[in-house]
C-alpha cells in the first residue's frame, strides 16, 4: 500500500486533516467560507503516494466536476497531472465516501456546461480564468 503524502501548503494540510480526522463532519467548508468542499483522494503520477486536496465541492447528478484553478496561476496544480495518470480516486463529500473514476473533459460544449456550473457554486472561478492565459482544465468524477 502506498504512502500518505500530506500537502505541502499549511492551509491546505489543516484543511484535509480536519475534515478527515472529523469524519468529514468538520472542516467541510472551504477556509471557513461556508462554501462546501470535498476531499479527492488521488494517487502522485511521480511519487505513487496517496495524496488529499480539498476542491470545491460541485455536484451534477451522482458526479463531481473537479476544476484544476490553483487560484488562476499561470501553471497547473500538479493534481491535474496526477488525475490524467491515475483517474482511479475516492471522494470524501461530508460523512460519505465515493469511489470514483475522472476524466477530463475536452468536448466544449459538455466543458461549458460543468464550467458554468462550477462558477455558479464558486464565482471565483471566472475571475481564476481571468487572471490566467491557460485554459483551467476541468475533471468530471463519475461513479466508479
Amino acid at each position: 500500500m502506498a504512502d500518505y503524502i500530506p500537502p505541502k501548503l499549511d492551509w491546505v494540510r489543516k484543511q484535509v486533516e480536519l475534515y478527515e480526522s472529523s469524519g468529514g463532519t468538520r472542516g467541510n467548508t472551504l477556509l471557513d467560507t461556508g462554501m462546501p468542499c470535498i476531499i479527492v483522494t488521488h494517487i502522485g503520477n511521480k511519487t505513487g503516494g496517496i495524496r488529499k486536496i480539498p476542491l470545491m465541492r460541485v455536484k451534477v447528478d451522482s458526479s463531481y466536476v473537479l476544476v484544476g484553478s490553483m487560484g488562476g496561476q499561470p501553471k497547473n496544480p500538479v493534481s491535474v497531472y496526477n488525475l490524467r495518470a491515475n483517474p482511479e480516486v475516492e471522494i470524501r463529500d461530508g460523512t460519505k465516501v465515493h469511489k470514483m473514476r475522472v476524466r477530463e473533459v475536452t468536448d466544449d460544449v459538455e466543458r461549458k456546461r460543468l464550467w458554468d456550473l462550477s462558477a455558479a457554486a464558486y464565482p471565483p472561478y471566472n475571475d481564476y480564468q481571468a487572471k490566467t492565459t491557460r485554459k483551467i482544465p476541468v475533471f468530471v468524477a463519475e461513479p466508479a
